[in-house]
């Protein structure tokens, strides 16, 4: 059921979501949050659609926040409110709402959203492209308990990757670091399974991935050892080598799809390692909404060593840094006990 609203406020809104509830015969839904998409008309369906998709996991009320920009002096000096609102089928499990911010109510969007969060419930905020230079003090992220981006959709998500480190806080995330959650299990899972000192590693993708950049990171920062940034053709991030005292563990997807486990004095394995969908990757974010400190170290580790071909070296424990020079992070606990959230 879909209700178009227009020149309308945040109390009619509320209205039109109770009615059409009723109207469905659903007076009462379990919503486990309030999900805030901040986009632009262009990318607007595409984030609606993750959004519906995850929902199915996670029942909430998503609001997505679109700010139309005018295009006469006098058109920016009016301020509208034009509002669509979606339940049942056309929702997900939960309900929608499109809010269309014209001229300088789209400066105060945080005014409109506030009325339309659900009660004691987290909230979410979401950018699926131009995020802000920093999320927390953004007027709708101050709103939220958990703040997602994603560096990949930057113009230059390389530098994108400092401006995240500088500006993080707590409840901050990027979907650049989600898409490597399985590789990160499975190289935990490799050590476990053949533990031994990993002495260096080698970590292959396209370039410009700030993936590729986030998982060189977590490994240097992890296992305190040199970590080499090489170049392929993609798709994306195709292959980590460990070197290790006992031999080399090597993962190797080539084809965006299935990848292939190799490791000393065992037969090489097929894993699934598909590249996955924004709807797993936002569903995945939705499962904790507290601070992810792994995220963090590997983010703030090495960020100004980022540069293509390089290395994102960790300094061993017991050497002294030269005068003048700041001091390295300590050495954290091996990557075999650092699994994946």
């Amino acid at each position: 059921m879909k209700i178009d609203l227009t020149e309308t406020t945040s109390s009619q809104i509320n209205q039109a979501l109770v009615s059409a509830r009723r109207a469905i015969g659903t007076p009462a839904i379990g919503m486990v949050l309030t999900l805030v998409i901040v986009t632009d008309e262009e990318n607007a369906y595409d984030a609606l659609k993750s959004a519906g998709d995850a929902s199915r996991e996670h029942p909430s009320r998503i609001i997505a926040v679109i700010k139309r920009v005018s295009r006469s002096p006098r058109a920016r000096r009016d301020a509208r409110l034009d509002a669509e609102v979606r339940v049942g089928s056309d929702a997900g499990t939960g309900e929608t709402v499109v809010l269309r911010l014209h001229g300088e109510l789209a400066n105060h969007a945080q005014s409109v959203v506030l009325p339309l969060l659900l009660p004691d419930a987290p909230v979410v905020v979401w950018w699926p492209e131009d995020a802000p230079a920093d999320p927390a003090k953004d007027p709708l992220g101050a709103l939220a308990q958990r703040r997602i981006t994603d560096t990949y959709s930057a113009e230059a998500p390389l530098d994108e990757l400092a401006v995240r480190a500088a500006a993080y806080s707590p409840g901050d995330t990027d979907l650049a670091w989600t898409r490597i959650t399985p590789w990160r299990s499975m190289l935990a899972a490799a050590l476990d399974q053949q533990p031994a000192t990993v002495i260096g590693a080698v970590v292959e993708g396209e370039s410009d991935n700030p993936s590729c950049e986030l998982l060189a990171m977590w490994l240097a920062d992890r296992l305190g050892v040199p970590v080499e940034r090489t170049l392929s053709a993609g798709p994306g991030l195709t292959a980590v080598r460990l070197e290790t005292k006992n031999g080399v563990i090597v993962l190797d997807r080539a084809d965006g799809s299935l990848a292939t486990l190799s490791m000393q004095g065992q037969p090489d394995r097929a894993v699934a390692l598909k590249r996955r969908e924004t709807a797993e990757l936002l569903a995945e974010e939705l499962r904790r909404l507290d601070p992810d400190n792994t995220y963090e170290s590997a983010v703030k580790f090495g960020v100004e060593k980022l540069h293509a071909g390089g290395e994102v070296t960790a300094k061993p424990v017991d050497e002294k840094p030269a005068e003048g020079e700041r001091k390295a992070p300590a050495k954290k606990a091996p990557a075999k006990k650092a699994a994946a959230k």
